[in-house]
C-alpha cells in the first residue's frame, strides 16, 4: 500500500478544479432539508436530567443528495438533481433554493402522501445536542422510478458522471438502480456511490464506491480497525461488488483508494481540525466525481477530494468549499 503525502503536482490539480465548472454531473438520491437550532446551555431542566437549551438562532440548509449539488455547484459545475419530494412548505423551500442557485429542479418529483425528509440537529458550543428526524423511509412509488429513469435516459447524452447518494429514504432501491445500470452501458458515463448500510447489494458494477470504514465494516462483516483489516475489507468489496474502485473514508485517518488493478493508496487527513463530519461525505463524493468527470485518474481525484473534506469538517453544520478555497488549500 502506498501513502500519498505531499507527492502530487499541485498545478495540475488546479488546472483540473478549473475544469469543474465544464463537467455535467447528474445527481440521484434522498433530498432532505438540514435544519439546525443553535444555542448555548448553562443549567440542566429541574423536570428531567437532560440540558436546556437556550436558541439563539435557526438555520436551514439543503442536505442528502441536495448537498451533493450544494458542493458541486459551489466547486463551479452545473448539477442536475433527481429524487423525491413532498407535497409540503419543506419541499417548497427546498424547490426555492434550488431555483435560488440558477439550477433546473425538472428532475424532482413531488409524492403528495408523502414528507419531505427534515434532520433537526440541536447544537450548543458547537457540540450537537439531539438530533430528530420527521422521514419516510419507504420506497418511492414505482411510477417515480421509472419517471426518474425516463428523465436520465433523457439526459444521459448530456452527463458525464452519475451520483448515487443513498441515505436510505427510499429513493435508491434496486429496481432503480438495475434500470440505470441498463441505461449506463459503458464507460462513457461515471456511476459514482455513496452508500448506505443494508443497501451494497444495489452497487454491483459501479465505477466507484465511496463507504466509511464503519459501512464497509458491516459489509464485509468483520471489524475494520488497522491496515491488515482494511486492505481485506477494501479487496473483499471490489470482488464482491465488481466495481472499479472502492474509496474508504476513515475520519481522522484520512481515506484509502482500491483500485481493481491491486493498486492501493491511503490518503493522510488534511483537517487540522474535526468539528463535525456531518455532510462529509457529500463532499468526498462530489468533488471525487467533479475529478472523475474532467478526466482526472482515481488517485488524483481522491486527492482532490481529500483536500475538500479536511476543509469542510474544520465547520459545524453542513458546508460546502467553493473551488477558490480548494485551490488555496492544495498550493503550488
Amino acid at each position: 500500500m502506498q501513502t500519498i503525502g505531499h507527492d502530487y503536482d499541485g498545478m495540475i490539480l488546479k488546472e483540473y478544479i478549473d475544469r469543474f465548472s465544464e463537467a455535467r454531473v447528474l445527481v440521484i438520491g434522498d433530498i432532505i432539508m438540514d435544519e439546525y437550532v443553535w444555542g448555548n446551555v448553562s443549567r440542566i431542566s429541574p423536570e428531567a436530567p437532560v440540558p436546556v437549551v437556550e436558541v439563539k438562532r435557526e438555520t436551514r440548509m439543503l442536505g442528502g443528495a441536495a448537498n451533493v449539488i450544494h458542493n458541486i455547484a459551489t466547486l463551479g459545475a452545473t448539477p442536475i438533481l433527481c429524487g423525491v419530494i413532498g407535497k409540503d412548505s419543506t419541499g417548497r423551500k427546498i424547490l426555492d433554493e434550488i431555483a435560488r442557485m440558477d439550477l433546473t429542479s425538472d428532475g424532482i418529483i413531488t409524492e403528495e402522501d408523502r414528507p419531505t425528509s427534515i434532520k433537526t440537529r440541536v447544537v450548543a458550543h458547537d457540540q450537537q445536542v439531539v438530533r430528530f428526524d420527521r422521514e419516510s423511509r419507504a420506497d418511492i412509488r414505482p411510477e417515480s422510478i421509472q419517471r426518474i429513469l425516463k428523465f436520465i435516459k433523457k439526459n444521459l447524452d448530456n452527463i458525464d458522471a452519475i451520483v448515487v447518494s443513498d441515505y436510505g429514504k427510499g429513493v435508491v432501491s434496486a429496481p432503480l438502480m438495475k434500470g440505470l445500470r441498463q441505461l449506463v452501458q459503458d464507460d462513457s458515463v461515471v456511476i459514482a456511490v455513496d452508500p448506505k448500510t443494508g443497501n451494497f447489494e444495489y452497487y454491483y458494477g459501479v465505477n466507484v464506491i465511496t463507504p466509511n470504514h464503519h459501512e464497509a465494516a458491516i459489509f464485509c462483516r468483520f471489524e475494520v480497525f488497522d491496515q491488515e483489516t482494511l486492505i481485506r475489507a477494501g479487496n473483499h468489496m471490489l470482488r464482491e461488488l465488481n466495481c472499479r474502485s472502492v474509496l474508504i473514508t476513515q475520519g481522522k485517518e484520512g481515506m484509502t483508494l482500491f483500485e481493481n488493478g491491486g493498486d492501493i493508496t491511503h490518503i493522510p487527513t488534511l483537517a487540522k481540525k474535526v468539528y463535525d463530519v456531518t455532510g462529509a461525505g457529500d463532499t468526498v463524493i462530489g468533488t471525487f466525481s467533479l475529478g472523475l468527470a474532467t478526466g482526472l485518474d482515481l488517485r488524483s481525484a481522491a486527492i482532490i477530494s481529500n483536500f475538500a473534506a479536511g476543509i469542510v469538517v474544520g465547520e459545524v453544520g453542513t458546508s460546502a468549499v467553493s473551488a477558490e478555497e480548494l485551490k488555496k488549500a492544495i498550493g503550488d
